[in-house]
């Protein structure tokens, strides 16, 4: 089966036809193709350029779920970002290749076809780099393999101190793992940071989380489980509910019992949207502030929960929210938009591709693996999600404000609060300050009163 990648209704298949259009599109933008093979029961996707030949291109794999929204959109950044540094000459001269492999991981932690994903990009591909998801149970075996191979894998989930910590305690096994994206003590010291300033501002500090039963929330609540009483708040309720929950009536009622002014919502999936319809029909007497991913942390949230996200306060990247904290991050949302007609779900695979594996690979001056390993821990880049990307020791992404420079800063856990159809920064407190923005709270009553 072959699908083609359309840019403004003209197929890049139908035009591979045509000589005078390929001629054309060389001298303006790589042509891409995505083949879909069946093959040995995985699903492979190509990004290939019709100028270069395997051989003298650089081969970046990614691993993902790629029938699913998150995935797909891994896909989509990894192709733009290829496609951009491609019109722009490449990296040491050399085109980018994109290929990806489905582990199908939406459907169940199946270490069977993770591990043959992975494999045939390392084995039948032969990548050069790969990045990917591999969260929970598949991020060790991750591990493992690109250990075994010692191919360098980027991560962008799996929020698990763990896999970080490996690096620490057997650096010569598993320097070879990265992680662009949160650590669950980042996100649990972000959000907890978070909280320390809506209390500045309204008081509030009974604190009360309902996490999704997914792998990446449990090092959170864990996480939150310390911090929060550290940081002298009241954690009077701990919830989880499992996936295809849709009615949270019993949830609500039990943190509103347990006195809860601040209810964290950990919830990735399309359980986000009925939650949040539910806290506002019901008119729960609860300010939301946490990670409601993929389906309220986007533009479209709005739209799908009918406008009844307002007031309630989400973690998001501004790359999707359209705030421009760096000079990469409107031009990056505004070209996916141009590219795939639809909001990007985030700067996951966007940002490695376009930023990072560039920037280390043109200060090695090869693609010879233990040299970028360094390049890429001497990392001090800006991209889409932070104006000084950096890595930590641990191969982790450093976070938070840069002592040093305060115009540069690290990574930053960012939340945004829906107020009138728009996701307004609240936090850090210098970009809330900076925004000029304000906290809003719901019509019915509240901790607010």
């Amino acid at each position: 089966m072959l699908y083609s990648l359309s840019n403004n209704n003209v197929s890049l298949w139908d035009l591979r036809l045509d000589s005078k259009a390929v001629t054309k599109i060389q001298a303006v933008i790589l042509v891409a193709i995505i083949v879909v093979a069946a093959v040995g029961g995985s699903v492979a996707y190509i990004l290939w350029s019709s100028t270069a030949q395997s051989g003298e291109t650089i081969k970046i794999g990614v691993l993902a779920d790629l029938d699913g929204a998150a995935g797909r959109h891994m896909w989509q950044g990894a192709v733009l970002a290829a496609e951009q540094i491609n019109a722009e000459g490449g990296i040491l001269g050399r085109h980018v290749e994109v290929i990806g492999e489905d582990h199908d991981l939406e459907t169940g932690a199946d270490m069977a076809i993770v591990t043959s994903a992975l494999t045939r990009l390392i084995a039948y591909h032969k990548v050069d780099f790969i990045i990917g998801e591999a969260p929970g149970e598949a991020g060790f075996v991750v591990q493992d393999i690109i250990a075994e191979h010692k191919k360098i894998f980027i991560s962008v989930s799996g929020s698990s101190d763990e896999f970080t910590q490996r690096v620490i305690d057997d650096y010569d096994k598993y320097k070879y793992y990265f992680r662009c994206t949160f650590n669950a003590t980042s996100i649990s010291l972000g959000m907890t940071d978070g909280f320390l300033v809506l209390r500045e501002n309204t008081g509030f500090n009974k604190i009360g989380y309902l996490g999704q039963d997914v792998g990446w929330t449990k090092g959170v609540m864990e996480g939150l489980n310390y911090v929060l009483p550290e940081n002298g708040f009241d954690l009077v309720y701990k919830g989880t509910f499992p996936l295809g929950t849709f009615d949270f009536t019993s949830y609500f009622a039990a943190a509103e019992a347990a006195g809860v002014e601040v209810l964290v919502p950990l919830i990735t999936y399309d359980e986000g949207v009925p939650f949040v319809k539910e806290y506002y029909e019901r008119q729960s007497p609860v300010f939301i502030y946490g990670g409601i991913l993929q389906a309220v942390a986007v533009p479209e949230g709005w739209e799908l929960t009918d406008g009844k996200c307002e007031h309630t306060t989400v973690a998001g990247l501004p790359v999707t929210a359209a705030y421009p904290l760096t000079s990469k991050t409107l031009p990056a949302r505004e070209a996916y938009i141009n590219r795939w007609n639809e909001n990007p779900l985030g700067a996951a695979t966007y940002d490695p591709v376009r930023f990072i594996l560039p920037d280390a690979i043109e200060r090695a001056g090869t693609i010879e693996t233990e040299a970028v390993i360094k390049a890429l821990e001497e990392t001090s880049v800006e991209t889409s999600s932070a104006e000084n990307f950096v890595f930590t020791s641990s191969h982790d992404v450093m976070m938070g404000e840069n002592p040093n420079n305060p115009d540069a800063d690290y990574a930053l856990v960012m939340y945004f609060q829906w107020q009138n159809g728009k996701m307004v920064p609240v936090y850090p407190k210098k970009i809330m300050e900076e925004a000029g923005a304000t906290y809003t709270y719901p019509p019915w009553s509240g901790p607010w009163d």
